[in-house]
């Protein structure tokens, strides 16, 4: 296992079109290649936002679908790994089929030889009101939910696989770490509204509390006339402290050195983990 790995969060404002959205996510890709990046992560519904005809363009199971074939692509093309947000599938990760008119939000990993080694089903699904543009959100009536948490074996360690509403429930992120995870990555879509007030508190949280890397990879800006995302994203270490962020609302990359020989250091000093008596 690696000690040291550049990481990258790729920021995006995705819409409907869905070439339009890989041609963005592939120049952000370049991006991280260009800046030595060994491991990037896109945002929630980085290849498609905003569509109710979802189970039209769902992506089969096996990856085979023309999302998949970009993945697997760019992924060998730039030698990085890839952790490839959200994509609207059309059987769950086991091979269950959705209900009809509803996908399963499935978030899988690439690894730089271009294979799909893993995948997440988002297991929390947004069914909140707030009071913005859209008000009344219901993921349910377009998604089926997942039923497990994944860790991902990687070359730099095991990593926590998570998605956007999973931020706010912390005893999630505990199986992450109860099953190993140095690393959780959250592909996010937040609300401006959501986002201003509990994003980076939130993600914050779950890097002091778990004593990991944390990069959260967010949709930020204006996709139509009501749905406006938060954006900001950044890269945590597990101490807390920001190492990188974005301040803006536009497409941009968010680039890191993680240190796992100082996350170790942290555990040691403050071995929490160790101490929990529930």
């Amino acid at each position: 296992m690696s000690l040291k790995v550049r990481a990258a969060v790729a920021q995006m404002c995705s819409g409907p079109d869905v070439d339009a959205n890989l041609a963005q996510a592939d120049r952000l890709i370049a991006q991280a290649h260009n800046e030595g990046t060994q491991l990037l992560v896109l945002p929630e519904n980085f290849a498609v936002f905003g569509r109710k005809d979802l189970p039209s363009i769902a992506e089969p199971a096996d990856h085979s679908g023309p999302i998949g074939h970009f993945l697997a692509d760019a992924a060998k093309k730039y030698g990085l790994w890839i952790i490839a947000g959200t994509i609207p599938y059309a059987a769950s990760r086991t091979g269950v089929a959705a209900p009809q008119g509803k996908v399963f939000p499935g978030c899988s990993v690439w690894s730089d030889s271009g294979d799909c080694v893993a995948r997440y089903d988002k297991c929390h699904l947004f069914d909140v009101d707030v009071a913005d543009g859209v008000g009344r959100y219901r993921e349910s009536d377009n998604f089926a939910p997942g039923d497990a948490p994944v860790v991902v074996p990687t070359p730099w360690g095991q990593l926590g696989m998570s998605i956007c509403y999973d931020l706010r429930f912390p005893e999630y992120f505990r199986q992450l770490v109860n099953a190993g995870a140095t690393m959780l990555v959250v592909p996010a879509a937040f609300t401006y509204r959501t986002g201003e007030a509990h994003w980076e508190v939130l993600l914050r949280a779950r890097a002091i509390e778990n004593q990991c890397f944390v990069l959260a990879s967010g949709q930020g800006g204006q996709h139509d006339a009501v749905r406006r995302t938060w954006g900001h994203s950044c890269i945590i270490d597990p101490w807390g402290s920001v190492l990188a962020s974005c301040a803006e609302e536009s497409p941009s990359l968010v680039v890191a050195d993680l240190d796992f020989a100082a996350l170790a250091d942290v555990r040691r000093q403050m071995p929490v983990l160790q101490h929990r008596r529930f």
